[in-house]
């Protein structure tokens, strides 16, 4: 007998939120760059600080929150007197971030999707790549249209040590969460950082609106489509 299905995960980039990956991140460099450059970093070097940054949170082993593996790497590059003007990256997410919402698409079927499996009763928790402080991530899920409250749980770079696409990211999740990988159900848009949590026995369903793609994996091995699919799959699981 299958495991009953009581939990799904849901990326949030090119999943629950509609994006280009490129055109969004253009748009996040050239307002962090405007924000804090001014404080004496050349632009150029900031951007790749930034990507050292994320590079070290990516390769994270748990030794450390993603935070503390971020914050790490940019003052091995900057010296530790950068961190003093942690409190102007802060501002920047509270401030500028959120025109970046202007560089993102919104499909009303997520939020209706969302709203739709938790009336059915399953718990819905945000499996977002932890890269961004709880602040970004938050403001995301609201330019998505649904609330933080909306999820039983969502990762954060102060809450996680791992990131897509280690399956331990979704083992510390499942932690969390306390419940097995064959209770859940990953929902995301990327074949290389979502679908990887079938390797550790979770469910997967891939979401094809915002289809990433890079490794040209073979994809008919995957359940996916649009939101209205989902919905129609996870019925059939529930029967």
């Amino acid at each position: 007998m299958m495991d009953k299905l009581t939990t799904i995960l849901f990326d949030l980039d090119g999943t629950l939120l509609p994006m280009d990956q490129e055109v969004f991140t253009k748009a996040y460099f050239k307002r962090l760059v405007a924000k804090v450059a001014p404080l004496g970093y050349e632009p150029e070097a900031l951007i790749n600080g930034i990507w050292a940054g994320t590079a070290a949170m990516v390769k994270n082993d748990g030794a450390c929150t993603n935070e503390e593996a971020f914050w790490h790497r940019f003052t091995q590059l900057f010296g530790e007197e950068t961190l003093k003007d942690r409190p102007v990256f802060d501002e920047y997410y509270r401030i500028e971030f959120q025109q970046v919402a202007d560089s993102c698409g919104f499909n009303p079927m997520a939020k209706s999707a969302v709203q739709q499996l938790s009336q059915k009763g399953y718990r819905v928790a945000l499996a977002t790549n932890p890269i961004f402080p709880a602040v970004a991530t938050e403001s995301r899920i609201r330019w998505a249209g649904l609330e933080p409250a909306d999820f039983a749980y969502y990762t954060t770079y102060e809450n996680a040590t791992y990131c897509k696409p280690n399956p331990n990211y979704y083992r510390e999740l499942l932690g969390k969460l306390g419940c097995s990988p064959e209770e859940c159900l990953m929902v995301g848009n990327d074949v290389k950082e979502d679908m990887v949590a079938q390797t550790i026995g979770m469910k997967v369903f891939l979401l094809t609106d915002c289809l990433i793609n890079k490794e040209n994996a073979d994809i008919s091995q995957y359940p996916q489509g649009s939101f209205a699919q989902l919905l129609e799959y996870v019925d059939a699981l529930s029967k």
